[in-house]
């Protein structure tokens, strides 16, 4: 008898039912926070599998040349740096992309958030458009850059902003005004106001909305929406 060892395969069947579970927990988080969007079940379904599957796609939209080459992973702008790890090659350029899944299925969720505030009446909109501004300045004051990454940030404070926001601002329609909050305000605030730091850091891709795997904008967004 050897108490230290674990018996049989108990342990791997854990992990196992942990790798199927953990997916469909995450699914059900999603589907219930865009519910909570007021869209339909079959318009959370796709707006889910956008987000999964569009994670998985980069867009490239602009090149800044360097003045020495760096180390680059073709396959980075496919989500498939892992599974190649050691395809790496030199270029004397950054490539500067966008995210299908983590930035433009948001973004599109987010100006359909703001249309509903605007039929709200335009008083709903601007307080929509309040919380998202102190969102977007806070996220810029606590971004910073990592060499060889990108841009980066804390990863709670823009959901928990933008929920706090949102319900101090109008409780009623808390979930979309922190929705809009939590995925402008990283993507205005940390992304696009920070690309001139990119120049600075040595990588030779940068994402906005991640590199093959889910990035600030889409976590603030949902857990914004389910804390509001």
């Amino acid at each position: 008898m050897h108490p230290n060892v674990p018996y049989g395969c108990l342990p791997l069947a854990m992990f196992a039912m942990l790798v199927i579970l953990l997916p469909i927990f995450l699914a059900d988080v999603m589907l219930t926070a865009l519910a909570r969007l007021g869209l339909s079940p079959t318009a959370s379904v796709f707006a889910a599998l956008g987000i999964f599957m569009g994670s998985l796609v980069n867009i490239p939209v602009r090149r800044i040349a360097r003045d020495a080459p760096m180390a680059f992973a073709p396959y980075a702008f496919f989500g498939l740096q892992r599974v190649f790890p050691g395809r790496i090659r030199e270029q004397a350029y950054t490539v500067i992309s966008v995210n299908v899944g983590g930035c433009i299925v948001p973004c599109i969720i987010a100006v359909y958030e703001l249309l509903r505030l605007a039929a709200s009446g335009p008083q709903v909109l601007a307080l929509g458009l309040l919380a998202i501004g102190i969102n977007v300045a806070v996220c810029y004051r606590i971004a910073y850059p990592i060499q060889n990454v990108g841009i980066a940030m804390p990863a709670l404070v823009p959901a928990l902003v933008a929920a706090a926001s949102a319900i101090l601002l109008h409780p009623g329609m808390a979930p979309p005004i922190a929705f809009c909050a939590g995925v402008l305000g990283p993507l205005i605030g940390a992304d696009l106001l920070n690309l001139k730091e990119i120049e600075k850091i040595s990588t030779g891709a940068a994402s906005i909305g991640g590199a093959g795997t889910f990035d600030g904008i889409v976590i603030s967004g949902l857990l914004a929406t389910l804390l509001a």
